[in-house]
């Protein structure tokens, strides 16, 4: 079997692709094919996904139900652009996404197509709280990730991809994440005291913006009393909640939406990733319909109506979100998951298991460990990727349509990679 050494990509990309590439550094061959939960190289060799294109990929590569319905679309020359004009593709998602999604939670919201990604839902979702609130300030949590756009980079606590801007950040007010402390003190405290204090230096902000998990934070996970707490803040102080659900969103915890088990109601969703269900790019902004005070045209997007992704789209939903079976499935892999590294960490000193639903992973203390587990997973054919502050979390976002023995597979895999990097 060959090292990561022996890998080699074509000489193009080291001769005229920029150097903010970054993946294809750390998976150094050239795909060529992709099915299921599988990606094959132009040698033949095969790769099992546990990264799912960074959770674009909830059902698998070229899910073959998907897949037929985007070739029957496109072979009858349908509309493929056409910014925001009614098309038969928007019309029939729109209704499938009220029909399986809002009505049956309660959510009387309107839909907002922003543009065809997360960071574009969530430059949306910013603009209208300040528009409907007029205030500037978004409270934002310690190692959250938003998005790369400058508005959506104000709310990312990473440090390295917030100095990428080259300006300075403002309008943002960053507060401690659940377990930011460790348990040592109650994180609303500071957040509560200084809303109420003359002296403490934060106007009443727009929004809070926050992830249920924060995924390239390092998954960490929200308690439910903990979110629930936030909106009951929110909903006191007359500030809007804004949860991310890029990409915790699309039943990726389990449940549609990744704040359906702490049973609390945002003002304001963003969505995007698996929201196509086929890695085509869509996103939404999903907001409470007293919120839209819009005027036509006040933001829109060249690429906001991907009717090929409406159809996938649609297709998706009618064929995993019918009824609960798809979540309480993915549940249940998520327990076999956290078990397995549970066990793992069990057997190694200074590791920890962390997740929720089928995003799962390992922090280790000792941080470059990590990086190694990912690469010698690679070098035996599983794709994985690190996450947090420091990287110090080996992350796992497999496809929820994984079948079990291939899960198990790929953590078996990982069990042996984190040995390898340990020895």
């Amino acid at each position: 079997m060959p090292t990561l050494n022996e890998f080699q990509l074509p000489e193009v990309y080291d001769a005229l692709e920029s150097e903010v590439r970054s993946y294809c550094r750390g998976w150094p061959v050239e795909m060529a094919g992709a099915s299921g939960s599988w990606l094959t190289d132009t040698s033949g060799r095969r790769y099992l996904d546990f990264f799912a294109g960074a959770g674009a990929l909830n059902y698998g590569h070229n899910n073959p139900i998907l897949k037929g319905a985007l070739i029957d679309y496109l072979s009858r020359d349908m509309i493929v652009h056409a910014l925001d004009m009614a098309t038969e593709a928007k019309t029939a998602f729109l209704e499938t996404f009220q029909r399986l999604i809002l009505e049956p939670r309660g959510m009387d919201f309107k839909v907002q197509f922003p543009g065809p990604t997360g960071t574009n839902a969530v430059e949306a979702a910013l603009k209208l709280a300040r528009k409907v609130t007029g205030r500037e300030s978004v409270v934002n949590f310690t190692n959250a990730f938003h998005g790369m756009t400058l508005g959506s980079l104000s709310v990312t606590g990473n440090s390295m991809k917030r100095a990428g801007a080259g300006i300075p950040l403002v309008h943002s007010t960053p507060m401690p994440y659940d377990n930011y402390f460790g348990g040592v003190t109650e994180d609303f405290q500071w957040f509560e005291r200084v809303l109420d204090d003359s002296g403490g230096g934060l106007n009443r902000p727009a929004a809070v913006i926050v992830e249920t998990v924060q995924g390239e934070g390092g998954l960490n996970v929200a308690r439910t009393e903990w979110l629930r707490a936030l909106a009951e803040l929110c909903r006191r102080r007359d500030i809007l909640l804004i949860i991310d659900d890029v990409q915790m969103g699309c039943g990726r915890t389990g449940k549609f939406f990744s704040f359906e088990e702490a049973d609390i109601m945002p003002d304001i969703v963003t969505l995007s990733k698996s929201i196509s269900g086929y890695g085509l790019p869509l996103a939404l902004t999903l907001f409470r319909r007293d919120l839209d005070v819009w005027a036509p045209g006040e933001h829109n997007g060249t690429f906001r109506g991907n009717n090929p992704a409406f159809v996938t789209a649609k297709t998706a939903l009618e064929t995993f979100w019918q009824g609960d079976a798809f979540a309480d499935q993915t549940l249940v892999k998520g327990g076999f998951m956290r078990d397995r590294l549970n066990a793992i960490a069990d057997s190694h000193p200074r590791i920890t298991a962390r997740g929720r639903g089928m995003a799962q992973g390992l922090k280790f203390e000792d941080a470059p460990t990590a990086a190694r587990v990912c690469r010698a997973a690679f070098e035996r054919g599983v794709l994985m990727e690190t996450s947090g502050p420091a990287d110090e979390v080996v992350k796992l976002l497999p496809p929820l349509t994984t079948p079990d023995h291939e899960l198990a597979c790929g953590i078996d895999i990982l069990a042996e990679s984190v040995a390898t990097a340990l020895s």
